[in-house]
């Protein structure tokens, strides 16, 4: 039987979490600050050692997000509307509260937490009316405004399928919503998680395979989810089916000390254009990233937090850069991460210990590549 959640438990601590934020951030906010709203951690320390000049560079910089998830990416006023407005059975709504509750305090200790915060949001976007809703959101968080947090826009996600739409639906509602911008402007990546069957991959992929054909606007397909989860060869025939129709591969990639060489050697010979955080990559297979110029979509908050870097200073970032290997600034999650892409890009040009300490020109450099190395010349 259904039931309404009760409001003031999601909608308690969803306004808890809204109201926290600024606070725990200490970003000075103002009507114009919109995109940095709710940034907090390493990423709000370094935007606020930054001189108003310095952020209007940042903003003012023509780069592109390659690596966004949407169900991560989710407004927080959007998920206020739809917590309100949802129902469900009780086993939901436990689920709902409880991950809610996690985004309250944000204190993620390992990259296996972060999983776990998203059954909740998963819950709010399960018909195509709300995915619809927070797509649409997602792409005005990034893409409008004064100040637009982007030049371009490749949103990624999962297909799922729930009793109110099917996997195929899923797509039509999120691609319908990222089709309302120009081709220059936002493209979408079907993503399929490690945690999936052979079946069910191959369905997703063939989603974005029919969706190519048809000319709408899938630009490449995604590897994401449990890092240490799946058979990868089960997967090989599928991405190869995707990059013979016209289709760009990124896969997450090395993410954890525990992946096995073996496992990235596998991934990697699917010859893929980007790859996600690739932070623990052996010597054998960094020399087959820099022979492939493959692009590496860095994600400094979601790194740091998820603890798999222990600092800025130790992060695979600077030994990209050391080697002029093509990279990507992203955010990965702005919502747990509490993060934005104007915010990544301070912690490249605010001084140590908060940023990189990069120079102007640097940083520029750094947002061409992420133009450079766009899926969208592959949407014709």
């Amino acid at each position: 039987m259904s039931m309404l959640i009760p409001c003031n438990a999601p909608f308690n601590a969803l306004r808890k979490f809204v109201c926290n934020a600024p606070r725990r951030s200490g970003y000075l906010l103002t009507p114009t600050n919109r995109a940095h709203s709710s940034v907090a951690g390493p990423a709000a320390a370094a935007l606020r050692s930054l001189t108003p000049a310095q952020i209007s560079f940042i903003q003012n910089l023509p780069k592109a997000e390659l690596h966004a998830h949407l169900n991560g990416s989710i407004p927080v006023p959007i998920l206020l509307e739809l917590a309100r407005e949802h129902r469900a059975d009780g086993a939901a709504s436990s689920a709902i509260q409880a991950g809610l509750k996690r985004l309250e305090n944000l204190e993620l200790t390992a990259l296996s937490e972060f999983f776990g915060l998203f059954p909740a949001i998963y819950a709010l976007t399960s018909t195509p009316a709300a995915l619809a809703r927070a797509a649409r959101g997602v792409l005005r968080e990034f893409l409008d405004g004064d100040a637009p947090q982007c030049t371009y826009l490749e949103l990624r996600s999962t297909p799922r399928a729930t009793a109110d739409m099917t996997r195929a639906e899923y797509v039509e509602a999120v691609v319908t919503e990222v089709e309302r911008y120009p081709a220059d402007r936002a493209a979408l990546i079907v993503s399929v998680n490690r945690t999936m069957t052979e079946q069910e991959v191959e369905e997703c992929v063939g989603i974005a395979r029919s969706l190519k054909a048809q000319g709408r606007r899938i630009v490449g397909v995604d590897l994401c989810g449990d890092p240490l989860a799946g058979d990868m060869n089960q997967l090989a025939k599928h991405f190869a089916d995707a990059k013979q129709d016209g289709l760009g591969v990124t896969l997450h990639i090395a993410e954890t000390p525990e992946n096995t060489s073996s496992d990235t050697l596998q991934l990697l010979s699917f010859r893929p254009d980007r790859l996600g955080h690739a932070t623990f990559l052996d010597d054998q297979a960094k020399a087959l990233v820099l022979r492939d110029k493959s692009c590496n979509e860095i994600c400094l908050s979601s790194n740091l937090l998820c603890k798999t870097v222990g600092t800025l200073d130790e992060h695979h970032i600077r030994y990209y850069l050391a080697k002029d290997h093509p990279i990507s600034i992203c955010t990965d999650d702005m919502l747990p991460f509490q993060t934005s892409l104007v915010a990544e890009y301070a912690l490249l040009l605010a001084g140590a210990p908060l940023g990189l300490g990069l120079s102007e020109t640097e940083v520029r450099q750094i947002a061409g590549m992420s133009m450079e190395n766009r899926m969208r010349s592959l949407i014709i």
